[in-house]
C-alpha cells in the first residue's frame, strides 16, 4: 500500500512537472511562427521590390523604345511635309511658266500687227480733211493696241544710244559713227519688248564702229607728218 501511495506521488510530480514545461514549448512555438511569418513577408517584399523593378526597367526601355519611333515618325513627316512644299511651289513654278509661254506666244503674234501701224503712222500723211479723219480713227485704234499691250505688261525698248547687249539686241548692221563710241546703238531698225521684265522681242539695232576711215586716214596722214618732222630735226642735229 505504502509502494502504491509513492508510485501515485511520484506520477502526480511527474504531471505537475509536465504541466510546468507545457508553457515554455508552446510559447516557443509561437515564436517560430511569428519568426516565419516574418521571413516569409521579408521574401516577400523582397519580391515584390524586383518585381517593381523589373517593371520600371521594362517601361523604361519601352519608354525609350517609344521616343526613337516618335522621333524616326517626326523626321518622316518634316521631310514629307517639306517635299510636298516643294513640289507646290515647282507646280506653281510651272503653271506660271506656262502662262507666261502662252501670252508670250499669243503677244509675239501680235506685234507684227502693232509693227505695221507705226510703219504707216511715220509713212502717212493726211492733207485732206477726210484724210485726217480716217488718220485720227487710225490713231485711235492704234493707242487702243498699244493699251492692251500695258494691260498685258508689254513694255518697249528704248535702246537708241545704249550700248550694244545681246541678250536684248540683235545687231543687223554695223556702220562707222562720228556721233557715238564703238558698240552703241546708232538706229533702231525694228521694235524690242520686254513682257514682266523678260526679253519678249530682242530689238534689231544698227550699232557704231566709231569713228569712220576718214578720221583714221587723218590720223595716219597726221603721224607720218610728226615722224617726217622728227627725222628732219634729227638730221639738222647730226649736221
Amino acid at each position: 500500500m505504502i509502494e502504491n501511495q509513492s508510485d501515485n506521488i511520484d506520477t502526480k510530480e511527474n504531471d505537475v512537472s509536465n504541466q510546468d514545461n507545457a508553457p515554455e514549448d508552446t510559447s516557443s512555438a509561437e515564436d517560430k511562427i511569428i519568426e516565419n511569418d516574418e521571413l516569409s513577408t521579408e521574401k516577400k517584399e523582397e519580391l515584390n521590390t524586383e518585381e517593381l523593378k523589373n517593371t520600371i526597367s521594362n517601361n523604361d526601355a519601352r519608354l525609350e523604345q517609344l521616343e526613337k519611333e516618335h522621333e524616326t515618325l517626326k523626321n518622316q513627316y518634316v521631310r514629307i511635309s517639306a517635299d510636298f512644299d516643294n513640289f507646290r511651289k515647282r507646280q506653281s513654278r510651272d503653271q506660271d511658266d506656262l502662262k507666261v509661254q502662252l501670252v508670250s506666244k499669243t503677244l509675239t503674234a501680235i506685234l507684227p500687227i502693232v509693227d505695221n501701224f507705226e510703219r504707216a503712222r511715220q509713212q502717212l500723211k493726211p492733207e485732206s480733211e477726210e484724210a485726217q479723219a480716217l488718220h485720227r480713227s487710225y490713231q485711235g485704234l492704234y493707242k487702243q493696241l498699244v493699251e492692251v499691250l500695258k494691260q498685258q505688261g508689254v513694255a518697249p525698248m528704248r535702246v537708241v544710244g545704249q550700248q550694244f547687249d545681246p541678250n536684248l539686241h540683235e545687231a543687223v548692221l554695223r556702220e562707222p559713227s562720228e556721233e557715238f563710241k564703238e558698240d552703241f546703238i546708232v538706229e533702231e531698225l525694228q521694235r524690242g519688248y520686254h513682257l514682266e521684265g523678260k526679253v519678249l522681242r530682242h530689238a534689231l539695232v544698227k550699232v557704231s564702229m566709231g569713228p569712220g576711215k576718214q578720221n583714221s586716214q587723218d590720223e595716219v596722214e597726221k603721224d607720218t607728218v610728226e615722224e617726217s618732222i622728227d627725222s628732219e630735226e634729227n638730221t639738222s642735229e647730226d649736221v
